[in-house]
């Protein structure tokens, strides 16, 4: 995995756990901006390729 995809793979799990945090807390402003930013890393994967399966998605720590 290069540098780019396992980097892209990284923020798009961290932004989702960001994202239940905030929802969790029912912060819908914040959820609404995790949202957008999970919709355009998504974005950026699917246009560089990148599978965004949730078993490819890297856990982090």
């Amino acid at each position: 995995m290069d540098a780019f995809t396992a980097g892209i793979l990284q923020r798009i799990r961290k932004t989702e756990q960001d994202l239940n945090r905030a929802l969790e807390s029912g912060d819908e402003f914040l959820a609404e901006v995790e949202q957008s930013e999970l919709d355009d890393l998504r974005r950026l994967a699917a246009e560089h390729g990148v599978s965004v399966a949730e078993e490819a998605l890297p856990r982090i720590a």
